[in-house]
């Protein structure tokens, strides 16, 4: 069983930034993958950016050159920087880790982005 803690969000102009991060405990599996995913109010959870052990970030078209995502490896935590927010970057983030048996999910953050 993973447990995954999230933090970071809230509330924050257009333009502005945020960070998430999300620490795992307790995996008795090697950690393949963590990723961010987010679910606005009436649409389906969609990707965000997720990174590979030993591979490169991947990023969904709408973030791309906006957010970044980075890995401590030592404390198995993953961070989402979060640059030039938009309105529609408003949504619940969650926090996704996958092993070699299950994916896990964060209890989500939110982030809202408003004047």
């Amino acid at each position: 069983q993973v447990q995954l803690v999230e933090s970071g969000g809230g509330l924050v102009q257009p333009g502005g930034s945020l960070r998430l991060s999300c620490a795992a405990s307790g995996s008795a599996f090697r950690i393949n993958a963590m990723g961010w995913y987010r679910q606005a109010p009436g649409k389906q959870r969609e990707l965000v950016a997720d990174i590979i052990v030993g591979g490169s970030a991947n990023y969904a078209d709408p973030v791309k050159g906006r957010f970044t995502i980075s890995r401590d490896n030592a404390k198995n935590t993953v961070y989402l920087q979060m640059s030039s927010l938009k309105p529609e970057d408003t949504a619940v983030y969650y926090c996704r880790v996958d092993t070699v048996y299950d994916a896990y999910w964060g209890q989500g953050t939110q982030v809202t982005v408003s004047s």
